[in-house]
Formats: structure tokens, sequence, C-alpha cells
């Protein structure tokens, strides 16, 4: 008695049944729907407290509103009234000022602390720690405490000079100090977040590169100039791009440490716009403001890319 094996059946490549067309789909629509879920809960977030702010800023910049009486639409009247402030251009003209020196002290200064540490061969952990205390800080506490620092009976830097004979001088106090004092608070708060990402990009720079400019004979200023910077573009510039976008909205430092004078000399912009709203109690002309500072700065990050993108 013969015993009759069968084969399995053969694939033959045909279309799927239809009860997996539908498996697979529910299935897929199924992880859909779960990553769309994830994604409402962060748009929900960024709509409430991101989106929404700027659509009810753009708003309250053409409306008259006190918080007492109803909103009015005012139309441009709230422009206006800014344009006719004479603290509106000083407060341009200081803010530049701001960023400018911010650029030249609090731009440089971190990427040469990088590179100091980057050629470092001992305690470099140690000195990362030491630079990026200052970001701990809270800005409020570090501008308190400047403020000591600068003060000119008994405070560190004029006691300094005092032990030296060296003539004091009214930090806060004089309208040739001031801006700068408060450039170098900022930027010694600031520049440890920057000084680790630099570090980060000069870590992927190929060694064999230094080698071969160390072969050609080049000294450490031409091996700066000819490998590192080229090599660390694209981080400098977009560095320099968030520098001057955070600067132009500096604050916390004028507030608490000149409160705007001697002479009006530090009022910024936002400090400004703090005035009309919880002094003033104009929050319509300080919405203008701030939208005002908004399309600067959103035209010129793109104008800055755009020719960076160029040039690159």
């Amino acid at each position: 008695m013969s015993t009759t094996v069968l084969a399995p059946p053969r694939d033959t490549g045909g279309p799927p049944a239809p009860a997996d067309r539908v498996g697979r789909l529910r299935r897929k629509v199924l992880d859909n729907l779960t990553a769309y879920g994830f994604l409402c809960a962060a748009l929900v977030v960024f709509a409430l407290f991101s989106w929404y702010p700027i659509v009810r800023g753009v708003l309250l910049s053409f409306q008259q509103v006190n918080f007492i009486t109803d909103p009015e639409w005012v139309g441009w009247q709230n422009f206006q009234t800014l344009f006719a402030d004479p603290l509106f251009g000083i407060a341009w003209r200081n803010t530049l000022l701001f960023t400018g020196l911010a650029l030249v002290i609090g731009f440089a200064i971190p990427f040469a602390v990088a590179v100091v540490l980057n050629e470092l061969r001992h305690a470099k952990p140690y000195f990362r720690i030491v630079v990026y205390l200052p970001v701990m800080l809270p800005p409020v506490v570090v501008a308190i405490l400047w403020k000591w620092f600068y003060d000119p009976g008994p405070g560190l830097f004029n006691s300094a000079l005092r032990l030296f004979g060296l003539p004091e001088l009214s930090w806060l106090d004089d309208t040739g100090t001031s801006m700068i004092s408060l450039v170098i608070v900022a930027t010694w708060a600031s520049m440890g977040s920057a000084t680790l990402i630099y570090l980060a990009a000069l870590a992927t720079i190929p060694g064999e590169l230094y080698e071969a400019a160390e072969l050609d004979g080049a000294n450490v200023w031409q091996r700066l100039r000819h490998v590192t910077i080229p090599q660390t573009r694209f981080v400098l510039l977009v560095m320099m791009l968030m520098q001057i976008v955070a600067t132009m909205q500096v604050f916390t430092e004028p507030y608490i440490m000149t409160g705007g004078g001697p002479e009006d000399s530090t009022v910024t912009l936002l400090l400004l716009l703090y005035r009309y709203a919880f002094v003033y109690n104009d929050f319509g002309t300080a919405s203008a403001l701030s939208l005002l500072l908004f399309v600067v700065l959103g035209a010129f990050s793109a104008l800055y890319l755009r020719l960076t993108r160029t040039r690159s």
C-alpha cells in the first residue's frame, strides 16, 4: 500500500488575500493614529504657549488695551505713538550698540577659550566645568552679584583699583562705561554654553589636518586661520546669528543693574517695552514694539541665512 505525501502549497506571487490586505491596512492606520496622537499633544502645547501668544500680540498691537476697559481697535495709532517717542530711537541705538559690543567681546572670547581648552592635555574636564558654572546661575543672581562688583564704594573692582593705586571708575553711573559694563556681565554669564558648542565643533576636526599643517611649517596662528576657522565655519555662522538675535533682546542686565540709566544710556528695546506695558499700562504700544522687533529680527535672520548659504 503506497502513501501519498502532499507537498505544501507554493507561493505563486499573486496578490495577497483580501483578509491580509484588510489586516495590514488596519495595523497601518492604528500605527498612524498613535503617531498623530503624540504629535497632537506637542501641537496643542505649541499652539497654547507659542502660536496663540504670537497671534494675540499681533492683534494687541492694533488695539488700545489696558485691561481696565474693553479693547478698542485703533489701527496704526500705537505705531504712531511709538515713533513719536524720543526713547524709541534711543532704545534702538542702545540695543544696536550692545549687540555690536557683544559681537566684538562676547563672540570672540568663547571661541578663544574653546581653542585654549581644546589644546589642554590635563584637567580639561575640570576647566570645562569652571567655564560652564556661570550658566547654571539664575540671570537675576548674576546681575545682582555683578552690581555689587561694580559698586563705586566697597565694590570688588574699585577695591582692586585702589589696591594698585589706580583711579576708581563709576562703572554703572557713567555714560561712557555703563554699556560696556553690561556687555561684560552678559558675556561672562552666557559664554559657557557657547564654549561647549565650540569645543564640540573643534573635536570633529581631523587631527591629520593639523599634522599636515605642522609639517608644512605652519605656526599656531596659521593653523587657527587655515584649519580651525574654516573647519568650524558653519558653527561660527550659526552661533553669530543666535547671538545677534539674543543680544537684540537684552533685558535682565539693564533692568536690574542700571534701570536704563544713566541718562537713558542703557535703555534697550525690551526695557522700553516693559515700561510701556507695566509702567505706562499701555499694552497696545508694547505689543506694537514687540511686533516691530519680531519683524526686524525675522527679516535679518532670513537675509543672513540667504547670504551665508550663497557664500557657502
